[in-house]
């Protein structure tokens, strides 16, 4: 699945709402019954327009209010609360290597460090 991003204005002070919107210009519903809802689920100021705006996280529902096949957030957050008694683990590995003169930073011209 894609990251896909819908905007939409509000009343000053207004809560974001449940939003209905058109799977099929997502390519996450057939044309012929594309109906799909927008749950929000998180706000924050928006770092990039600033003043009162706000970021809005939201699910992808079915109409039936059960989660869309492409929200995999509805499935990890089934993870987080059957293990809420254990604190999560996350590793980042960037791998990147500095080059000089055509090769790696620090070998010699010819041959291995």
């Amino acid at each position: 699945p894609l990251m896909r991003s819908k905007t939409r204005i509000v009343k000053g002070g207004k809560e974001p709402e449940i939003w209905g919107f058109d799977g099929s210009s997502t390519n996450q519903a057939p044309g012929s019954n594309s109906d799909c809802v927008l749950q929000p689920v998180f706000t924050c100021p928006d770092p990039l327009r600033g003043g009162d705006n706000v970021l809005v996280l939201c699910e992808v529902q079915l109409t039936d209010f059960t989660p869309h096949p492409t929200n995999t957030r509805a499935a990890a957050r089934a993870v987080a609360e059957k293990y809420a008694d254990m604190s999560p683990m996350f590793g980042i590995e960037q791998e990147y290597t500095f080059f000089q003169n055509g090769r790696p930073l620090g070998w010699p011209a010819a041959g291995y460090p």
